[in-house]
């Protein structure tokens, strides 16, 4: 069973206590122009402590892949969810968003008793859950949740890259840079770009 310490010692505790499993839940790939949007949902182990997690933004690339594999090796258990472009072009983002989120939280293999989401919003569950605005800065299940996700996606960019090399998804990892912004004006949109944002749309017309 996991303890009641969400939160590390000088933190506010949350609103409300729940005994039993927590499980954090972040998102990466809401800003970009291309590719799915993905959710991690992770349950720690009180038993088998983590040390170094936090905002996956605020870690070098080598030390997220580290932490990536040591989350997957020691977490009770833990679970990817994502939205495809097509989802995110006919929900919008953010309803995609929230789908991604379910589908990690429903793959987890143990059913927590209660969901910790980074944000503002919450998606669709029968799972007691919580939102806990820059909850990836604050809470361990939710810092490693936004580590799983962000590698994840990261991984889905540099495989996606080979497919499509003149956009440079291993680099920009499908956000609008000037490089891709430029790569979009010279080769048209691709099958992963998200057609629904500006940018995309602007070169289809």
């Amino acid at each position: 069973m996991q303890s009641r310490k969400y939160l590390k010692p000088e933190q506010t505790p949350l609103s409300w206590y729940v005994p039993g499993l927590i499980a954090g839940v972040d998102e990466a790939g809401r800003g970009p122009l291309a590719g799915p949007v993905v959710a991690a949902a992770v349950i720690l182990d009180d038993l088998n402590p983590i040390k170094g997690l936090a905002d996956s933004k605020k870690l070098t690339a080598l030390r997220r892949e580290k932490l990536y594999d040591e989350i997957r090796a020691k977490a009770l258990c833990c679970s990817i969810g994502q939205a495809s472009v097509e989802e995110i072009d006919t929900l919008n983002i953010l309803q995609a968003t929230m789908l991604a989120m379910k589908r990690a939280v429903e793959g987890l293999r143990l059913k927590p008793n209660k969901v910790l989401v980074d944000g503002n919003r919450l998606p669709t569950l029968s799972i007691l859950a919580e939102a806990i605005v820059k909850g990836d800065a604050l809470v361990p299940c939710i810092s490693a949740a936004s580590i799983l996700a962000k590698v994840y996606r990261d991984r889905w960019c540099a495989e996606f890259h080979l497919e499509y090399p003149q956009y440079g998804f291993s680099g920009h990892k499908g956000y609008g840079t000037v490089k891709h912004l430029a790569a979009l004006r010279e080769h048209g949109a691709c099958p992963q770009h998200r057609r629904s944002f500006a940018p995309v749309a602007e070169v289809l017309r």
